[in-house]
Order: structure tokens, then sequence, then C-alpha cells
């Protein structure tokens, strides 16, 4: 199943789901003590998938819920409880843990300079105040003969904070980059993001210096992509990246039209339609630092998303069509 075959009726109680767990009128309602201090709401998500039981997946289509905790039901008040069924769609309860875009944690080691720059390293913007970030540069992209970085908003725009001509040094000054030597880059375009409305991307690019050469091949072990069309992501589709953070991890597509809350420094956001990464057995998918990535189907050598978030269980990509189509560029090969 891809997002373009999901049954009407799944797709319908999906909906509803998202209106009743993830609204502004739900939150208290739908409320749960966290495991921390913070009295934050548990439900994180809705998406849809097979069914879970014992730890496996069944043939039976279901509207998943995501949690940042799986509370027995005997610790559940019952106004609280999860419906065994929306519109005749089973339900089935996940726990992801929290969702949060990947804001940039201080580098545990320092990142490489590369040029030719390429996919998978370390790139960032400029400080704010005495703040300074990282995050990775997902794609080499062109449109109308130029070529630029891809990467999130957040990443280099810092959540809309930074205009259009902001330098972007690669490597992030948070990973030794130097300010005077390793300008890159010049931010060119960002989504904005929406802190009320409903978002489907969280994307930018900037233009690449002329005198800085450019390589679209990711670093080991993704290679070169297969074609510079994208594919849609499918349930179950195993797919791997290179992120500045964990570097090479791979994975396996759980969701492909997750609803999902996600805080950012400008508040908590909802990002509606998009793609949740399970990883692979002993390994994480992701971590902070490695917003911006670029997945990448393995089987066929196809980019199928742009990871910018997500917990330490679960990874949140925006699909790589809606981001070339929002930013009217293309892949380069």
């Amino acid at each position: 199943m891809n997002r373009e075959n999901i049954p009407p009726q799944l797709s319908s109680a999906k909906k509803e789901a998202a209106t009743r767990f993830l609204t502004d009128s739900a939150r208290a309602a739908y409320s749960t003590r966290a495991v921390s201090y913070q009295l934050d709401l548990n439900i994180v998500g809705v998406g849809i998938g097979k069914k879970i039981k014992g730890g496996q997946p069944t043939g039976m289509d279901a509207v998943r819920v995501y949690v940042n905790r799986k509370f027995p039901k005997a610790q559940i008040p019952q106004p609280q409880l999860v419906p065994p069924a929306i519109r005749g769609i089973p339900t089935d309860v996940v726990e992801t843990g929290r969702f949060k875009a990947f804001a940039m944690m201080p580098a545990p080691t320092p990142r490489d300079r590369w040029r030719p720059i390429l996919p998978g390293i370390s790139i960032g913007p400029p400080p704010i105040g005495n703040m300074v970030e990282a995050g990775t540069l997902g794609a080499i992209v062109r449109s109308g003969g130029a070529q630029y970085i891809l990467s999130n908003n957040h990443v280099l725009a810092n959540e809309d904070k930074f205009p259009v001509g902001t330098a972007i040094f690669q490597p992030a000054l948070l990973d030794k980059g130097n300010q005077t030597t390793d300008k890159v880059a010049i931010l060119s375009k960002a989504v904005s993001l929406s802190p009320r409305g409903n978002n489907s991307v969280d994307c930018a690019i900037a233009a690449i210096d002329k005198t800085i050469t450019a390589d679209p091949t990711i670093l080991p072990k993704v290679g070169k992509l297969a074609t510079t069309s994208p594919i849609d992501a499918t349930d179950g589709m195993k797919v791997h990246k290179v992120g500045r953070t964990t570097g090479y991890t791979t994975g396996s597509v759980l969701d492909i039209s997750a609803d999902v809350n996600i805080q950012y420094d400008i508040g908590t956001l909802t990002f509606q339609g998009q793609i949740l990464i399970a990883p692979d057995q002993g390994q994480m998918f992701s971590d902070a630092g490695d917003s911006g990535s670029l997945i990448v189907d393995r089987g066929l050598g196809r980019a199928t998303g742009l990871l910018f978030g997500g917990s330490p269980k679960s990874t949140i990509a925006n699909h790589i069509s809606d981001v070339l189509t929002a930013l009217q560029i293309q892949l380069a090969g």
C-alpha cells in the first residue's frame, strides 16, 4: 500500500482519529502524565498500517494511534481510552516516544570538512546569539541550471528566523567550521512553517557558491542514486540514509500517512501525511543533527523521503515528492 491507494474507509477513519486526538480541543481530554515531569499529551500522532499483535504485523488494516508511552489499560481513565475501532476500522496503539524536530545538539566528535560537498555531511547556518547548530546536507538539487543544497527549514533557516541570502557553512560552525573559509552556499528559499495550521514539509534550499564543487553521490554505503526520479514510500519498504550524527543506518517504513505533532522552538507543529520509519533491530535510525538526511529505498536506490524529526524509537520524514514540488526543484544526478 502507498498513499495513492489507501482505501477510502481507512483514510476516513484516520482523518477522524486525527481530529479526535490531535486538535487543540482534544488535548485536554486525551492528556496523560508523561514519564517526565512535564504534563504532555500522551497521544503524539495517528496513521495507518497493519495491526501489530504480539510484536508482529497482521494482515489487518488499522488506524494507528502513536503514543509517548503505552500504559496498561487499567491505569487509563475510561474517557481517555482509545476506542477499539473508529468507523468500523480497528485501532492499534503503538508506542513511539515523543516526536520532536531534531534540533541540533553539541557534537560528540568533530565532523569533517568535505570538498567537493556531498550528501550526508555536516552543514549549518550562522550563530543566533550564543547558539550554534548543525544538521545534514540531504541532497544536491537543481533548478534552472543552478545547483542547490537541500535540507530542512529548521536546519538552513532556523525555523524561518534567517532571511534569504544567509550564509551556510560546511562543516557547520558547531563542527569546527570556519566562518571565514567554510561558506559554501547562501539560503535561497524555505517553505514556511505554520505553528497554527497544518504542515506537509520542512524543507529549504541554499544556492551553492560557484567556487564550490558538489557531488550528488551520497556518502557510503548509500552511494549514487539509481535515478533522479523519486519513488513513493510503501508500507514495509526497506530504507537507509547517511546523516551527520548517526552516519549510515537502516530501517523500514512503518506508516506512509502519519499525522503527527512535533516539538519545535516556535511551538508544537502539526504535520499531515508523513512517513514514519522504524529502525532495524539493535540500532537507532536517526538522532539530533541528522535532520535533512535523504531517505533512500534500499532495493531500488531511489529517494523517497527527507528526514526532519523523530523520537528514540521512530523517525519522521516528508515525502520527497512533496518537497521537490514545494521548492520547484529536481534531484541532481
